[in-house]
């Protein structure tokens, strides 16, 4: 009762996903909170990571990532980038390593 398992590969994705989306989507939150506190490296990754979650994002959300990677890159003061493809665990980790930066 209550309990859900995810056993299939597709829904084991789709968890990871949306895990993942919610952390970056919260750190990109965090982060335009403090953004007169942010040095422009730390604002351009990220910029950088939004970009990287254009692709996993569904809908509107993906359709903001776009605006929020070119407003970061703005602050940051660099050019709008090329988008690249990260997969999932590659943005996880660059989430943990910018989450430090943000919440210090």
């Amino acid at each position: 009762m209550g309990v859900h398992r995810i056993t299939s590969e597709a829904a084991k994705y789709y968890a990871m996903r949306e895990r993942i989306l919610g952390s970056g989507i919260s750190l990109l939150g965090a982060a335009s909170e403090k953004i007169n506190e942010i040095d422009r490296d730390t604002a351009e990754r990220l910029g950088d990571l939004a970009s990287h979650l254009l692709p996993h994002s569904p809908g509107y959300a993906g359709k903001l990532m776009a605006v929020t990677a070119r407003l970061f890159w703005a602050v940051a003061g660099v050019q709008e980038k090329e988008w690249e493809f990260k997969e999932l665990d590659d943005i996880e980790r660059e989430i943990e390593e910018l989450k430090s930066k943000v919440e210090s």
